[in-house]
């Protein structure tokens, strides 16, 4: 079982992939490579001496079956740089994980049809229906949506993946124990679940340290053929992202907005620079050069396919579309419960609101 010795170099939090992948050069095999001795530290070109030593410390108190154990336990899936199933976008760039943590059903998603969407986690209500716009025109398709899961164009571009019947891959900066940001949380399990995948590079105790999120972005734009930038400040985590595409030789592509708005600021910087301006869907696919396969979205909507909780809702609304107050008004239920419901319901793509506010049947 060698899965557990890339677990076991992953668990280490003094160490980082790039030291992890030069031992694992050097001795062409994890195991080996996690066993390794002080002798060959002189003979492996770049090794930082300091940290192998203190690796070699710290190596020596984990307990690697343990440590393994706990990462199945949590029902966690793992696959390491060795694997064939690897991504190939992901193997190419510098710097890449050396083990990747994930939940729900990676290879349900396009691999080879994969663009990044990234942006201000402040981002105006403009930026954002502008991301809503783009991909709704790529729904049903084959297309699969790569984010952050933070806030703002991240959590927008996840929900319009969903909305839309794409697949869509959130990469987070921490282990699995850490849901984060708090509001994000019923994203976290519509992914794991059936609409795409969550994955990190982080052991699942590892916490969502601020450092971690640049590292984290060379995975969402590394797992892509081309990254969308919604929108950004001059100095932001989606212009680290942005540079980190043309650093990867993949195509960036950025969508203008509102020229008084602070957050587009780096946006015309990249345009001026040369990215491709995006204001349509069309513009992503002429931009990669791709042809897309339509998705045939599951129909089987009845009263045996929806949550017994919400059963009541779907029925009143199934009649003619209600507007809040409306269905308040009917059902009884308090305003925040009913607000849980309808959201969850519409990210399950079950209803959607209409442009009069009301609640009408997908």
């Amino acid at each position: 079982m060698k899965q557990k010795y890339w677990v076991g170099f992953s668990s280490i939090e003094q160490i980082d992939s790039t030291f992890v992948q030069r031992l694992y050069n050097y001795y062409g095999d994890v195991e080996a490579a996690f066993n390794c001795s002080k002798k060959d530290f002189d003979n492996i070109e770049g090794l930082n001496i300091k940290k192998a030593e203190t690796f070699l410390l710290l190596r020596d108190k984990i307990d690697i079956d343990k440590t393994f154990e706990d990462v199945e336990k949590r029902e966690i899936n793992i696959i390491s740089f060795d694997d064939n199933n690897y991504p190939r976008m992901l193997r190419q760039i510098y710097n890449p994980p050396m083990v990747l943590y994930y939940k729900g059903d990676l290879f349900s998603c396009n691999l080879e049809k994969t663009v990044a969407f990234v942006g201000s986690r402040k981002a105006s209500s403009n930026g954002k229906d502008s991301i809503k716009s783009i991909i709704n025109e790529l729904k049903n398709t084959d297309l699969c949506i790569v984010s952050g899961l933070a806030e703002g164009i991240d959590s927008t571009a996840h929900r319009s993946a969903i909305e839309n019947n794409l697949k869509t891959i959130g990469v987070i900066a921490s282990g699995f124990d850490y849901k984060y940001p708090s509001s994000n949380k019923d994203l976290y399990e519509k992914l794991s679940q059936n609409y795409g995948a969550i994955v990190t590079e982080y052991y699942p105790t590892f916490e969502p340290i601020k450092f971690r999120f640049p590292q984290r972005n060379r995975i969402v734009t590394g797992l892509s053929y081309g990254t969308v930038v919604g929108e950004a400040a001059i100095k932001s985590g989606a212009l680290i992202s942005a540079n980190l595409t043309l650093e990867q030789d993949r195509e960036l592509m950025c969508v203008p907005g509102s020229i008084n708005n602070k957050n587009t600021e780096g946006v015309y910087k990249l345009l001026k620079n040369g990215a491709t301006m995006v204001t349509n869907g069309e513009d992503i696919l002429n931009a990669l050069n791709w042809e897309i396969k339509t998705v045939q979205k599951d129909k089987s909507k009845n009263k045996a396919n929806i949550p017994v909780q919400y059963s009541s809702l779907f029925d009143i609304i199934s009649i003619e579309p209600k507007g809040f107050d409306e269905l308040q008004s009917i059902t009884g239920m308090g305003t925040e419960e009913l607000l849980q419901s309808l959201t969850v319901m519409e990210v399950d793509g079950l209803i959607e609101l209409t442009d009069g506010d009301r609640y009408k049947i997908v």
